[in-house]
């Protein structure tokens, strides 16, 4: 009687920690090179239950891009809001995202939506307002924090917050490039200091 009740039980996962694997196959593999064989097996679930709880393969797709957005693509931005001192947030974000460029746990290098998402634009609906939504969500929060220090008086009132987060997020992309060519995080560690006096430059003496 207790084998059948075992034998009866509907086999449970952990929802999110299945989307991390999913997204890490996509992000080794591409949307096209990932297989549904790669992606059940590397959630630990079947394919029924895979269609189930997160529906086709374009469908698990999607729902890793979002993933992305809320942990390991805010994870720089929320270093940068978190920090007190702006230059120290600065350098903050670039250096949380050297390490995501070089020592990802998942062992993949570089960007998410650069690197495996941006190739399927155009291929996958739904992909190229998510990687467009995640861009200007990210451009919107580093110029929103520029623009309290320009409140607090750190900043001159016309330094250009909108357009220095967005070279922000571009370096940012620079440093995932060169982490998927293989540089290691000392090499892109040398000018990060630079990069910091080039971002926080204001207008008059940048």
């Amino acid at each position: 009687m207790n084998d059948t009740k075992k034998m009866g039980r509907p086999r449970t996962f952990d929802s999110r920690e299945a989307l991390m694997a999913a997204m890490n196959v996509f992000w080794a593999k591409g949307y096209d090179g990932a297989s549904l064989k790669d992606l059940t097996g590397a959630m630990g679930i079947s394919g029924p239950s895979m269609y189930a709880a997160f529906g086709d393969k374009r469908e698990l797709f999607l729902k890793t891009i979002d993933l992305y957005g809320d942990v390991d693509g805010c994870a720089p931005v929320v270093a940068f809001e978190a920090e007190p001192d702006i230059e120290r947030a600065v350098k903050g974000f670039l250096e949380q995202v050297i390490i995501y460029a070089t020592a990802h746990e998942s062992g993949a290098k570089g960007c998410f939506l650069a690197s495996s998402v941006s190739a399927s634009i155009g291929e996958v609906e739904g992909v190229s307002e998510r990687v467009e939504k995640a861009i200007d969500d990210t451009d919107k929060r580093l110029a929103a924090r520029f623009d309290l220090e320009k409140e607090k008086g750190v900043l001159p009132p016309d330094f250009p917050s909108l357009e220095r987060a967005r070279f922000l997020y571009d370096i940012r992309q620079g440093y995932m490039f060169r982490g998927r060519a293989g540089w290691t995080a000392d090499a892109m560690r040398k000018d990060i200091d630079h990069r910091v006096k080039m971002i926080l430059a204001t207008p008059s003496s940048g």
